[in-house]
């Protein structure tokens, strides 16, 4: 049988961060600035501060410091109060001091195994993805998007919950790219069904590239994309034109490639320069 065509081209991949993105937003070259005495020390809202230690969102986190249960300095915390470096903030036990150079996000790159769940508590003791990252002092590490118990792939984590915010909301629309193996293969009229949109109980979806990849024997590889990312969207959709996915695996969230050097199970922390190119392609 001859491959069905892809609907649309592919973009050009890189390991990590897309670069024909990064083309397109150039990051500019950061020059040592001696501090000046007389310029006031950075400060950022409470909320925003707390959310981006991975704590909560912001509407959560103003609703923490409304409860009284923030201190700022050792005195309680109130809406509009603001931080900056050298300040000490306490919730509960845990301390928080604010520090410059904590200020750009951690980001993490985890090559998810199939077997593994994305959640910290499971009432079935199942592995979690969570046991395999690295400990956060003052903050937590926030999953950008979910994979099921039976996928594996590319996971996000950052300890920044505006950046977590910015990358999963449905209105930036960022793309989440598979391969799919099934066993056989689309048709024509199946490809375009799966392009147009299919009916499912949430909703009608569709993907936005879908593209013949090849196989051997009885099993048959696609790579596709979404912009959304619904609870096991890819898998409900094959099984809405009566097909069933026997491997699924996420190689792509939004401009961050999953590199080939991070064997399952592994993670990879992104450095300064690779995490400043990330903000400055999602802003």
């Amino acid at each position: 049988m001859k491959a069905n065509r892809p609907i649309r081209p592919a973009k050009k991949k890189t390991s990590i961060v897309n670069n024909e993105a990064t083309e397109r937003s150039p990051v500019p070259s950061s020059i040592p600035v001696a501090p000046d005495s007389n310029t006031p020390a950075t400060t950022f809202k409470l909320q925003k501060l707390l959310a981006q230690k991975g704590l909560g969102s912001r509407r959560e986190m103003e609703t923490l410091i409304a409860s009284g249960q923030v201190k700022l300095n050792s005195q309680t915390a109130v809406i509009g109060d603001r931080a900056g470096p050298g300040d000490v903030i306490r919730i509960g036990r845990r301390t928080i001091r604010v520090h410059v150079e904590e200020e750009l996000p951690k980001v993490l790159l985890y090559h998810k195994p199939e077997g593994e769940i994305v959640s910290r508590n499971d009432p079935q003791d199942r592995p979690s993805v969570f046991d395999k990252l690295p400990y956060l002092r003052s903050s937590k590490w926030i999953a950008i998007g979910r994979l099921d118990f039976n996928t594996s792939g590319l996971l996000i984590f950052t300890n920044d919950g505006a950046l977590a915010n910015r990358m999963m909301h449905p209105r930036f629309e960022m793309e989440r790219e598979y391969a799919v193996r099934i066993l056989g293969e689309l048709t024509e009229e199946q490809m375009k069904q799966l392009t147009t949109g299919v009916m499912l109980e949430d909703g009608e979806a569709a993907f936005t590239y879908l593209a013949d990849q090849g196989g051997e024997g009885a099993n048959h590889w696609y790579r596709v994309i979404l912009k959304e990312g619904k609870n096991r969207e890819v898998r409900r959709m094959f099984e809405a034109i009566g097909l069933t996915v026997s491997r699924l695996m996420r190689v792509r969230f939004g401009p961050i490639n999953l590199p080939p050097r991070i064997k399952r199970g592994q993670w990879l922390e992104l450095d300064e320069k690779e995490a400043r190119r990330l903000l400055n392609l999602i802003k």
